[in-house]
């Protein structure tokens, strides 16, 4: 079944010098754009040299992570950091809703780090909030539906072995295929419709506000703290009782997407804060002080006349 879009639909897969999104960085970053009414995707892979820029030097590839993607950092001399590509990427990024197989939980958090640590190292300042894009994560679809892997989402749903698994662009392509192969299997089944809006909403586990789920959003759509002695505390509950806790966050081991919404909380409730305030002085009234009930008016004519 092809895609019923209203928008381009971008397929992404990233492969990383490890699972930390904190502390690793992208590699090899791969973008399929679907664009209504074109049957050809547009493609875009990039291999990219991972920049650790808080210390100014290359950031190491962890073994594990290398003996499952293959990729060494010789493969990579010679490629651009993230900082050189990033305004391409924004370019494919802009205009599209997201897709992806487990994205959701590593890809697009790991993106987004990368966005932040350019935003708050160098010059640059990328116009695109990732939060605002709508994002299907065909896993979670086949984990609601059929419980298994990629290589095995792409045998169950389109009958084919996945060649060359944990390349950016093998990965990426097999789950254009597995999404258009889930909406063929649950046609008719009114959980599964071929409209990004309801896929996004069926895809997505849990409403969290950074990519981390360090907050997450309650029924009342309020971000709520998922972690630690506050946990399932609002956050303006605890920026009003305790807002040293939001320093903290900012100079903990966290995200910087994580740290930006925080911040942006932050700025949020001082202002409403600073508001409040500027109301309240706006509506009290000045009454002048007096002794004795008379005015200082009266006062000051009394001693007027002592001197006289």
């Amino acid at each position: 079944m092809e895609l019923n879009l209203e928008r381009p639909l971008l397929f992404f897969d990233i492969e990383s010098t490890g699972l930390n999104i904190a502390s690793d960085s992208i590699i090899e970053l791969c973008f399929v754009k679907i664009i209504p009414g074109k049957s050809d995707p547009n493609i875009r892979t990039w291999r990219v040299r991972p920049w650790d820029y808080e210390n100014n030097c290359l950031r190491q590839i962890n073994p594990s992570a290398q003996a499952v993607h293959g990729i060494s950092l010789e493969d990579l001399a010679g490629e651009p950091t993230f900082y050189q590509i990033v305004d391409e990427v924004v370019e494919w990024l802009t205009g599209s809703d997201l897709a992806g197989f487990n994205s959701a939980k590593f890809d697009l958090p790991m993106l987004a780090e990368e966005i932040e640590r350019v935003r708050r190292h160098t010059d640059k300042q990328p116009a695109i909030d990732l939060h605002s894009m709508k994002m299907v994560d065909v896993q979670n679809i086949f984990h609601a539906m059929e419980p298994r892997t990629l290589k095995a989402a792409y045998l169950f749903y389109c009958g084919l072995e996945l060649e060359n698994a944990h390349a950016a662009e093998a990965d990426t392509l097999a789950t254009y295929e597995v999404l258009k192969g889930q909406l063929d299997r649950y046609a008719g089944d009114p959980r599964i419709e071929n409209n990004i809006d309801k896929l996004a909403k069926f895809s997505t586990k849990q409403r969290t506000v950074d990519y981390a789920g360090r907050l997450i959003l309650n029924d009342k759509d309020e971000p709520v703290i998922s972690f630690g002695k506050h946990k399932g505390k609002t956050a303006r509950e605890v920026y009003f009782s305790e807002p040293s806790y939001f320093a903290w966050i900012d100079n903990g081991d966290f995200t910087l997407d994580t740290k930006r919404q925080f911040a942006k909380l932050k700025a949020q409730y001082e202002a409403e804060k600073k508001a409040t305030l500027t109301a309240k002085k706006q509506t009290t009234t000045f009454v002048p002080r007096t002794k004795g009930n008379r005015p200082f008016e009266e006062l000051g004519s009394l001693f007027s006349q002592e001197e006289e």
